[in-house]
């Protein structure tokens, strides 16, 4: 038990550093797994003490039964001879009381100090809310049904994944968590899951049939399917006829229904999400992107598009060992870069990142302030160049790659996103109505990106450029680029991107944002915008 709560004790100081919104980062996320197999091992630790308890308990009851059997079949004959007459008064005087101790003894008192003081490290409720947010983002983005989110059967999975299945339980939660956010369609969706594998016979303790179409009733009716609502109240009513809201709903859905105006069409309450007035033509462009539906490249385009060995006009580290270059798109010109740093390499940068990752921030425009923002779901952590020689090389590559000065640019920001990760379309130079966005590091806009991909992703997870129609997906070792602004200084609105939520893996990338001051003589040259 000692081992255990010192691995315990040092695993928690390792995670006190750390915010909460576990959710938000996968490679955080892995230490609570580790943390849940040292709980293990304690639990089993303290099990393993019980059953020796009650097996001390179990030979004083046998021993005990065995001799009030023998005594009581002539209690006076027994009590007679005066050796069981001692030993009686001596059992009452300090053997029962020894068997009390034996059974007050709490043998937990181990594994409950570690589930206590390990418990404020936990995921919290923002936590479980967030991560149940994400899979319904999942289904939205993927167009994903309950059934297969349920199963687990996602795209991308290998025969040799680790499949998560959903059960009644986590379906009704999911439900609940939809219902608090007042998103009826959600609710009715979740709850629909619940019941359906009720009836197939899946067993729960907390959740019954009765209780979810109380919730699924409720739900089509805030959608204004009332035949439906009716139909699933009846079906309550059937299961349990004292339901006194059900009982006060059918009589109100009915008053309701004969108010309405005869031949009035009902939609059944599945409005789609275009009938909401919050969801942008672009969100539907972003969705469409991530799916790798709606890509706009036509063949003539697509075909001249080359790969080609860049030397950066013949610099000298690259004349002999040129690095490999592939043009991703025309306009704006985006290029990806292979086997730009090795594995070694990024495994260095997520071990000096990991302990320092924190909630991503985006930039207030209103504020100029930085602030976490529900559309940009990950941790990131910032790595200068005097942290570790690695991080000090890729800085180096990254000039000797470009052509451009690095001396003036953000430090490398390393993120990682967590389940249902993402970041919704933005721009990374700052906009005229914001001229304060940069103002504080005194190095003018952002113009140019460089995005080196980590990991690879086995579902979703690209880089999706909403203005042309452009979808780019991680490839572990590459980097893409593209430039933020025109020569003219003017900033280049066709390079608004975003980063889709990550269906199944890992996604680890990290990015270099070049600023203008210092690429006074490297920028391009002409003032003519590139088409």
């Amino acid at each position: 038990m000692e081992l255990c709560w010192l691995v315990i004790h040092t695993l928690l100081f390792s995670l006190s550093s750390a915010q909460h919104e576990f959710f938000t980062s996968i490679g955080q996320m892995t230490d609570l797994l580790q943390t849940e197999r040292d709980l293990v091992v304690s639990l089993k630790d303290y099990i393993r003490a019980e059953e020796r308890k009650l097996e001390q308990i179990k030979k004083w009851a046998d021993r005990l039964d065995l001799l009030s059997q023998k005594a009581s079949q002539d209690p006076e004959e027994f009590l007679g001879h005066p050796v069981n007459a001692f030993k009686l008064i001596k059992r009452f005087n300090s053997e029962w009381a020894e068997l009390e101790n034996l059974v007050l003894t709490d043998v937990s008192d181990g594994f409950i100090s570690n589930l206590t003081i390990q418990r404020q490290y936990f995921p919290n409720e923002d936590d479980q809310t967030g991560a149940a947010k994400a899979l319904m983002r999942l289904m939205d983005t993927y167009q994903l049904d309950t059934e297969t989110m349920a199963s687990g059967r996602l795209p991308g999975l290998t025969p040799s994944s680790h499949r998560g299945v959903l059960s009644v339980d986590d379906c009704y939660d999911l439900g609940r968590v939809a219902y608090s956010e007042a998103d009826y369609l959600r609710t009715e969706l979740w709850m629909h899951q619940a019941l359906r594998q009720l009836d197939r016979g899946e067993r729960s303790d907390s959740v019954d049939p009765v209780t979810v179409l109380d919730y699924l009733s409720y739900s089509v009716y805030q959608q204004g399917a009332l035949k439906r609502a009716l139909m699933f109240t009846r079906k309550l009513l059937e299961l349990d006829p004292t339901h006194q809201r059900a009982n006060g709903n059918l009589k109100y859905f009915e008053y309701q229904l004969g108010k309405q105006v005869k031949g009035e069409d009902e939609e059944g309450g599945m409005k789609s999400k275009a009938a909401t007035e919050d969801y942008l033509p672009e969100r539907w462009k972003y969705e469409g992107l991530c799916r790798g539906e709606g890509l706009k490249m036509t063949p003539l385009r697509r075909s001249r598009l080359f790969c080609r060995y860049h030397d950066n006009n013949r610099h000298p580290k690259y004349i002999i060992g040129p690095v490999k270059q592939e043009d991703e798109w025309d306009r704006p010109h985006i290029v990806r870069y292979y086997d730009i740093v090795s594995d070694r390499e990024i495994e260095k940068v997520k071990e000096l990142a990991k302990p320092r990752l924190r909630r991503a921030t985006v930039h207030d425009p209103q504020t100029g302030k930085l602030t976490t923002a529900h559309y940009r779901v990950s941790k990131s952590a910032w790595l200068g160049a005097f942290e570790h020689p690695v991080v000090d090389r890729i800085n180096q590559r990254i000039e000797d790659v470009t052509g451009l000065d690095v001396s003036t640019a953000e430090d490398l920001q390393v993120a990682n996103y967590g389940v249902g990760g993402q970041y919704e379309p933005h721009f990374d130079f700052g906009r005229k109505d914001e001229p304060d966005a940069f103002e504080e590091l005194g190095t003018g806009n952002r113009i140019a990106t460089w995005l080196l991909y980590m990991s690879d992703v086995s579902a979703g997870g690209a880089t999706v450029f909403t203005d042309v129609g452009a979808a780019i997906w991680p490839k572990k070792g590459t980097a893409v680029f593209w430039y933020n602004l025109h020569p003219s200084g003017e900033g280049d609105y066709r390079t608004r991107h975003a980063a889709c939520p990550v269906l199944v893996g890992n996604k680890w990338v990290s990015n270099k944002w070049i600023h203008e001051r210092g690429q006074e003589f490297r920028r391009r040259c002409s003032l003519q915008e590139m088409d």
